[in-house]
């Protein structure tokens, strides 16, 4: 499989996008993040409902660039557990301020007023729980 990084130009935009640029690779790092989701079924059974196709391949590209890492289940060796490595922690800030931008103009969405008022009172504290909870 050829590794080399295809970038259409040096802007940073561009290169996030390239990356991150369709829904499915956000919403299994969601389901990192937030939902403490670690199996291949576990993110099968998410409310968005993405197909068995779509969610290998993500997952598969998501480690190859160093977001995730999946090892053995030890309970059951023919599971693979899936975790954010360094890299894929510090999209905790960029969900974050997704989640509130998305609060900020659309009042219809599933975001606890825990977390609103968290992220008003101390975001960065509120990150840096997330994060630690991650570990």
């Amino acid at each position: 499989m050829n590794n080399q990084k295809f970038m259409r130009s040096d802007c940073p935009i561009s290169y996030a996008l390239d990356f991150f640029g369709d829904k499915w690779t956000f919403l299994i790092i969601r389901d990192l993040i937030f939902e403490n989701k670690k199996f291949y079924s576990d993110f099968l059974n998410s409310k968005e409902k993405i197909a068995t196709n779509i969610l290998s391949d993500r997952l598969k590209k998501l480690e190859q660039n160093g977001v995730i890492e999946s090892k053995v289940y030890e309970k059951l060796k023919t599971k693979k557990e899936y975790n954010l490595t360094e890299k894929g922690k510090h999209l905790v800030p960029v969900l974050v301020e997704m989640m509130l931008w998305s609060a900020r103009y659309e009042d219809s969405l599933a975001i606890p007023k825990s977390f609103l008022e968290q992220a008003k009172l101390d975001k960065e504290g509120m990150i840096a729980r997330i994060k630690a909870r991650l570990q």
